[in-house]
């Protein structure tokens, strides 16, 4: 090796400029080696590869089911989690299929866990992605995600409640179990006796799973037309059935109505009983007793109680409480409730569905408005000499591929009778391209966008993707499989996958799985699909066809 190629790259290193800018770099998590910075790499590659006029999404394999199907990061479920197959081999692989169980023993609801990064854990089981379920009999399943394997359990309670959801306070690192409202039997409600507790919350921190603390949500401190409630971001937020939406904090509640800390597997007495945290039958103790009103961080009144916090500085979406605004979304400031500049948002959409809007979940603040043929990504932008207001407006657009159908209400025919229609065309009519499904892959930062249209008996649906950045439309990925706007949809774009999941009357599921090939002849997909030979094989008691 050449003086010039060694000393030249360790004369710049020693520089104490450059020194201090590896350094602050390496203690902001930069580093040209590290993990990271390759993965980026890697999907930088994969995105442009997908993007290429000769990339393909070949349909590989399909199935069918009668009970709920459901995908989460290359695993798709069926049978309640109880049947698990990959969607990135070719060919249907099952990871694990569990033996048949009791309908007490189903799987209510699950949640995929990840390892956290830079934690030193107490298991070796804790490094490898698993899986939280939630049992009809209240147990709390920590399963091997690869496996199925049963890692940990935790009985939650006995029959005084009923849990049935999982969700994320905090992804990754804090879950919520909630039961399902606590209602009286008619025989009790005759006997007089009152319900006052209408929710039950278990909160977890994951990975290791240890137990923070089991409130109560009564009636008698937050009212009675509580309608649900949930924990999401490390506030408490409380529904009522008059379009009343309250937000608390949940910290400063653990740290006013706490009694006693339990961890998990440790003995405990509560309420004159003796046993062990989350074993059966005594379960969890309800260690977070709300004995008074909590502080209200923020109380908004909003049509289906319809409420979203996010952009920069922090706004709030809501629809006002009046059925006549229906479809009708203000933007307002956290801060002091004031409406942004262009802060109301109505499409006046003329649509059996009504169009939607959130917050882009992309953390770029920004805010997506669907409706049935246009897409508005909009975003805030800071009004010069007024810096307590934002102002709404539009970064890019994205417009249905729809024919220019004049829609004259009035016609007149040649013989010059004057023809009056009864009914103007609505905006999702099913014979022209209508937006169904908006989603953004965060990876290879692609908004992938659902269209359909009604073409005779059948329809037909095609995934846009999209730049995320500017709206350019960069692929078209065909559905082969015809597209019924009266069936419930999902569609799952991950990576190098395409994943279609639709729900047919009597509870029929079925799931299309389609992987990127990068294929060089220019033959038709629908051509090709239908000269392939179709194959069916039985795998663990279900049957799949691929192609």
């Amino acid at each position: 090796m050449g003086p010039g190629a060694a000393v030249t790259p360790w004369r710049g290193a020693r520089d104490p400029h450059n020194v201090c800018r590896l350094l602050g770099g390496r203690a902001r998590g930069f580093y040209a080696q590290d993990a990271g910075v390759v993965l980026r790499k890697n999907l930088g590659i994969l995105r442009r590869l997908l993007c290429q006029e000769s990339t393909k999404f070949r349909k590989v394999w399909t199935s069918h089911s009668t009970s709920p199907i459901t995908y989460e990061s290359g695993r798709i479920y069926f049978d309640n989690y109880r049947c698990c197959v990959s969607s990135i081999a070719g060919e249907p692989r099952i990871l694990y299929q569990m033996p048949p169980c009791s309908k007490s023993e189903k799987i209510e609801d699950a949640l995929l866990l990840e390892c956290p990064l830079g934690e030193t854990l107490p298991s070796l089981s804790d490094y490898k992605t698993s899986l939280a379920v939630l049992t009809a009999q209240n147990w709390l399943l920590r399963l091997s995600a690869n496996t199925g394997e049963i890692l940990e359990k935790i009985y939650l309670a006995g029959s005084y409640c009923k849990f049935r959801y999982l969700n994320w306070d905090s992804p990754q690192e804090i879950m919520v179990v909630k039961s399902v409202q606590q209602k009286l039997s008619a025989a009790a409600r005759q006997a007089g006796i009152q319900q006052s507790v209408l929710f039950f919350l278990a909160v977890f921190r994951v990975l290791p799973l240890s137990f923070i603390g089991m409130l109560e949500i009564n009636k008698k401190i937050f009212g009675n037309s509580v309608m649900d409630v949930a924990i999401s971001n490390g506030i408490l937020i409380v529904m009522y059935s008059v379009g009343l939406v309250k937000l608390y904090s949940f910290q400063a509640i653990s740290e006013q109505f706490m009694e006693q800390h339990f961890d998990l597997g440790s003995e405990f007495s509560w309420n004159n009983r003796v046993g062990i945290v989350g074993k059966y039958p005594f379960g969890l103790p309800c260690n977070i007793k709300i004995t008074d009103t909590p502080p209200l961080l923020f109380e908004v009144s909003s049509l289906e109680n319809a409420f979203q916090i996010g952009g920069y500085p922090w706004h709030y979406i809501i629809t006002p409480n009046n059925k006549k605004h229906k479809g009708v979304f203000y933007i307002c400031s956290l801060k002091d409730n004031t409406l942004a500049k262009n802060g109301i948002q109505d499409m006046k959409c003329c649509s059996l569905e009504p169009d939607w809007i959130y917050f882009h979940p992309d953390t770029s603040g920004r805010i997506i408005h669907v409706g049935p043929n246009l897409i508005k990504v909009l975003k805030m932008k800071e009004i010069e000499n007024n810096t307590n207001q934002q102002e709404i407006v539009e970064d890019f657009i994205i417009v249905a591929n729809r024919e220019n159908i004049v829609n004259n209400s009035v016609t007149v025919t040649a013989s010059g009778r004057v023809v009056k229609k009864r009914f103007n065309l609505l905006d999702d009519d099913p014979e022209q391209e209508t937006f169904k499904i908006v989603n953004h892959e965060d990876e290879l930062d692609l908004l992938s966008v659902v269209a359909v249209t009604q073409i005779g008996p059948d329809g037909r649906a095609h995934l846009d993707l999209h730049c995320n950045e500017h709206g350019i439309l960069l692929k078209t990925v065909p559905f082969l499989e015809s597209w019924d706007v009266t069936y419930s949809h999902q569609v799952y774009f991950d990576r190098d996958v395409v994943l279609h999941i639709e729900q047919k009357p009597n509870r029929i599921f079925s799931c299309y799985v389609y992987q990127m090939v990068c294929d060089s002849e220019n033959e038709d997909d629908h051509t090709s699909y239908k000269k392939k030979k179709r194959l069916c094989c039985k795998k663990g008691g279900r049957i799949f066809e691929y192609f």
